[in-house]
């Protein structure tokens, strides 16, 4: 059986579908658009 903090961190990062950045992630993290691509003046 794995440790569950070694499965966590074992977890790929969440990538941005626009430019494959990864997201910085937050509790409630839904989206897959980076901060950036996702800006308003963009």
């Amino acid at each position: 059986m794995i440790n569950i903090l070694e499965f966590f961190r074992n977890i790929p990062r969440k990538k941005c579908v626009k430019c494959g950045n990864d997201i910085v992630e937050q509790a409630d993290c839904y989206h897959n658009i980076c901060d950036s691509c996702n800006h308003p003046a963009i």
